[in-house]
């Protein structure tokens, strides 16, 4: 080696030694700014960050929260796009029109304290109040399906009943949730609120996970996702939300009007390419109604397999293993699932359509993706019961098209889901096109339904004996 070459190594080495310190300050700066803004690599730090949040809350009056939450509304419509894009760039599943209408939603139609409603019983005996307190801190597990929608409607309902929150990113759409997050915490800086009131895990992981699940300070659990994820917070021995998963049929009889039910379903079943829950997953429709509704449905931009060696290749696309979806497709366009098996579709092909047994694959797992098994049943007798069979027991959302009103109570009655759209889209049931507030916490498995402000309360009795009574 020349001398030359060794006097260019020996000032490479001394400028690199004259670095580190700065790399490691900027290292330093760039964790602190990440807290700044509520994100924590430490699950351990966030939680011990945001129970110094939740005790300055608790101090806080109905006002202040309202206008905490008044002030996340506000800023997180600013950003509604921006989300919406990084969720789809991050997850590849879904895409951004539904993800807008459904942030949106989720800012506008989420209520606050106005949902928290205390009681009051007068007697003989005096009187008795009944109050809602906040849990305190609430350690919440995020989806990738919808995860910045999740973020939203948590926060302002857990926020509203007095909480701290804990967000458990799912490792696919950390990114994304994390920067939902920073602008919550922008949000309620703006509105004077507690730092570190609302706080995300980087760089997620089981591990991560379970820290927040078992941590002493964590109060409550509220997960959103598969059957695994509520088993989990359901044996954490904390009081647990669970969101899991769901099965939705859509029933259509003979005395439906087939034109509005055949766009309805088109909607809803390819809505945000079909990764809400409550979407259509399958159709049992009556035979003297079925080809006519298919006709209708592919007026509406759904496409329709009919041979049965096209068919096969799309389930050995997306089945690959029994009763296994495949990941890759979850989410997708169905023009881009077309396309994997050859097909060129025109742009207007929101749907993929299909008339299959009844024990199809298809129609047994929930794929989560713009695809839609259609049974052909003899009567709305027969109709009731597969729908009752498939949907599973997960009692999370069912639809029904017909305008005979027995028919309708039958399966309301029956089916026993939490969400029961009847003559609309599914997405009625979470308030797009249809009354109500919205969720996307929707707690079937442990019987909470469409979670709100009141939901993350304890109820506590007050008993003043003898007095305040007037009458």
């Amino acid at each position: 080696m020349s001398m030359e070459n060794v006097d260019i190594n020996k000032i490479v080495l001394e400028v690199m030694e004259k670095l580190k310190p700065v790399a490691a300050s900027a290292f330093h700066e760039e964790a602190l700014e990440l807290k700044n803004r509520g994100i924590y690599e430490d699950p351990e730090e966030a939680i011990e960050k945001a129970y110094v949040a939740q005790k300055e809350l608790f101090e806080m009056s109905l006002s202040d929260r309202k206008r905490i939450t008044d002030s996340i509304k506000k800023h997180l419509l600013k950003y509604v796009r921006e989300l919406s894009e990084m969720v789809v760039e991050e997850t590849g599943m879904g895409n951004v029109k539904d993800k807008i209408i459904k942030n949106t939603l989720a800012i506008e139609k989420t209520p606050s304290t106005e949902d928290l409603r205390a009681g009051v019983f007068t007697g003989d005996d005096g009187l008795t109040l009944l109050e809602l307190s906040p849990f305190g801190i609430i350690g919440a597990i995020t989806p990738s399906t919808n995860p910045t929608e999740t973020v939203i409607c948590n926060t302002i309902g857990m926020v509203a009943a007095g909480n701290a929150v804990v967000f458990s990113p799912h490792p696919g759409a950390y990114k994304a949730t994390n920067r939902c997050v920073e602008l919550i915490n922008e949000a309620i800086s703006m509105a004077n609120g507690p730092k570190n009131l609302v706080v995300t895990i980087d760089n997620p992981s089981l591990a991560k996970s379970e820290v927040v699940m078992k941590h002493k300070k964590i109060n409550m659990l509220c997960a959103t996702g598969g059957p695994a994820l509520v088993k989990a917070v359901l044996s954490s021995g904390k009081k647990a939300i669970g969101a899991g998963a769901g099965n939705p049929p859509v029933l259509v009889d003979a005395t439906a009007n087939i034109e509005k039910a055949a766009k309805d379903i088109v909607d809803g079943a390819s809505f945000d390419n079909n990764l809400p829950c409550i979407a259509e997953k399958e159709a049992i429709v009556v035979d003297s109604v079925f080809d006519y509704l298919v006709f209708n449905m592919k007026s509406h931009g759904a496409y329709e397999i009919k041979d049965r060696e096209t068919m096969d290749k799309l389930v050995a696309l997306l089945v690959p293993e029994k009763w296994k979806p495949n990941r890759k497709f979850i989410g997708k366009d169905a023009r881009e699932i077309l396309k994997a098996i050859g097909i060129e579709a025109e742009e207007h092909i929101r749907l993929i359509i299909m008339e299959v047994e009844k024990d199809h694959p298809f129609v047994i797992e929930e794929l989560m993706m713009p695809v839609l098994p259609m049974v052909r049943v003899k009567d709305v007798k027969e109709g009731i019961d597969l729908a009752v069979k498939v949907e599973h027991g997960f009692r999370h959302t069912a639809i029904c098209h017909s305008k005979d009103i027995d028919v309708l109570t039958e399966m309301g009655h029956r089916i026993q889901t939490t969400i029961f759209v009847k003559n609309g889209p599914s997405f009625a049931g979470i308030g797009v096109g249809g009354e109500g507030y919205t969720t996307f916490t929707i707690a079937g498995p442990t019987g909470e339904g469409l979670t709100s402000a009141s939901t993350f309360t304890r109820k506590r009795r007050c008993a003043l004996v003898g007095g305040f009574v007037i009458r």
